[in-house]
């Protein structure tokens, strides 16, 4: 999954002088400084020894200057930053940053302006640059956010051995990245990828008619012969009855559909329902696609959010994993009565919707429920509802006091009443189920092979 396209571009710029003075005081000088005030003890009883002091911190004064001329000047540093992977959610990735100087030795500390979203701390970093060469260090970040993310500019302090002197300076290295869902997990799922060819290697060899419902041929009507599949057409231009007879679909028409109102928000772990939605849904387009399917994709809050038509290909997959990347929750609860009438009208023959979301603790009817209804007249549904790990937890323990026995039955009701939810979608002729977040794209995938195992579609 990891494509050398997806990875960030180089920056690199010239280091320039900052706002203020550019320069200060190593910490030789400052010791100098202090060993001069010793003169401060035999000054009490020789005031001679005063000269002798303002003389020493004349010396250090003028070895500081000298050391500050020595430096090499900012525009003679050049800095660049490398990433030696994309950036995908929940996954270390190293970040280079070389320094090359066309002037003297020197010692640098580097700061890199690496926002909260790829590390908590940004990285403060230590490095030797020869003199009229170069040196790389690295420094590794966590993505926890998805889609754009601004990284700043490098901060410069170096100084040379004699470290008497310092300058500051900065390389405006500032560049947008875009943070993909994880890629890790989706390579993670390769073993899919055979047991998904196996399924389409084993129906092309099948191609058993009247199981599917792509045209195959046409022959005479025969006792036994569904009448739905009288091709009338055929049948008077040749005064008898002449039945359709169908095979196996070769390519389905397979919808990703995400949730992404408020109660995707929820937090489970170091992410949210969400992020853990988009990483179930680029494994499954992964999948798909490999199987021969043509993959479509919406992603929904108030509004259509995301949109991209069934194709096939890598560069139908390239272009999923960016509007997955830039998929973002909302505070508002979802339209979802709005999406499935997109839905309906964008696909109107029959394909399989993959539909992940969550349930809202309410006592009336989830809108959710009644636009899975919607889907049902026209498309085979399969309905993943993301469980609630602490509701489930609660639920089970055992009350120690008339407090918790009240919180435990609230949590109990709460359970029974999602589970009372699921199973009337599932007995609308859906295929639903509620999953743990620990497991929700092993479960997706596995439900979506054995629809095709099955020939549900």
């Amino acid at each position: 999954m990891q494509q050398p396209h997806l990875i960030p571009e180089a920056v690199s710029a010239p280091a320039r002088r900052t706002k203020f003075l550019g320069f200060g005081f190593g910490r030789r000088f400052f010791l100098m400084v202090l060993l001069g005030l010793l003169w401060v003890v035999p000054a009490f009883w020789e005031l001679r020894y005063l000269w002798v002091m303002a003389c020493w911190d004349v010396f250090a004064l003028a070895a500081w200057a000298v050391d500050l001329w020595r430096l090499p000047r900012p525009e003679l540093l050049t800095v660049t930053r490398t990433w030696a992977g994309a950036p995908s959610l929940r996954n270390d990735q190293t970040v280079y940053l070389k320094v090359h100087n066309r002037g003297g030795a020197l010692e640098c500390s580097l700061v890199d302006d690496a926002p909260e979203s790829l590390r908590r701390e940004p990285p403060r970093l230590k490095i030797s640059v020869p003199k009229g060469s170069s040196a790389v260090v690295s420094y590794t970040v966590r993505p926890l956010e998805r889609g754009d993310v601004k990284v700043g500019d490098a901060y410069l302090r170096y100084s040379s051995g004699a470290n008497f002197a310092e300058r500051w300076a900065r390389a405006s290295l500032q560049q947008s990245i875009q943070v993909f869902p994880d890629l890790e997990e989706a390579r993670r799922h390769n073993i899919y990828l055979i047991r998904a060819r196996q399924i389409e290697l084993e129906r092309r060899l099948l191609r058993q008619r009247g199981m599917g419902r792509e045209f195959e041929s046409l022959r005479e009507y025969q006792p036994g012969d569904e009448f739905r599949n009288i091709c009338w057409s055929a049948t008077a231009r040749r005064g008898k009855h002449v039945t359709k007879l169908y095979q196996v679909e070769r390519s389905q028409a397979v919808w990703l559909v995400l949730d992404a109102g408020r109660l995707l928000r929820t937090r489970v772990q170091e992410l949210n329902k969400l992020d853990l939605s988009v990483n179930a849904a680029l494994s499954l387009a992964q999948i798909a696609l490999y199987s021969g399917d043509r993959v479509g994709l919406m992603v929904y809050g108030r509004q259509i959010q995301q949109r991209v038509g069934l194709g096939r290909g890598l560069g139908h997959m390239r272009l999923i994993l960016e509007r997955l990347a830039a998929t973002h929750e909302e505070a508002a609860e979802a339209d979802h009565l709005r999406a499935a009438a997109a839905l309906m009208q964008m696909q109107r023959q029959r394909g399989l919707i993959i539909w992940i979301t969550d349930l809202a603790d309410t006592s009336m009817t989830p809108e959710v429920i009644e636009s899975a209804s919607q889907i049902l007249s026209r498309h085979l549904l399969l309905f993943v509802v993301i469980a609630q790990p602490d509701l489930l937890a609660l639920a089970a323990h055992y009350p120690k006091n008339a407090a918790e026995m009240f919180e435990v039955t609230a949590a109990q009701e709460l359970v029974h009443r999602r589970e009372t939810l699921i199973a009337r979608v599932r007995n609308r002729g859906a295929l639903a189920l509620e999953v743990s977040p620990d497991h929700l794209t092993t479960s997706v995938v596995n439900q979506y092979l054995k629809v095709k195992e099955r020939n549900l579609i």
